[in-house]
């Protein structure tokens, strides 16, 4: 049965799991959100309204 042999997958396998895991993390680790929660949402609150008779 060859799909026990693991000779002609297992390097393939290993060196592409070795690729991603090498390069995907600091893909994601150099990435910075372009818009602030924080400030975005300060910027776009209203002013409060007061009520001219209390």
């Amino acid at each position: 049965m060859p799909q026990l042999n693991p000779g002609p997958w297992l390097l393939i396998w290993l060196s592409s799991w070795l690729i991603f895991l090498l390069t995907i993390p600091p893909l994601v680790i150099m990435f910075k959100p372009t818009n602030s929660p924080i400030k975005s949402l300060t910027h776009f609150l209203p002013d409060p309204w007061y009520w001219p008779w209390p």
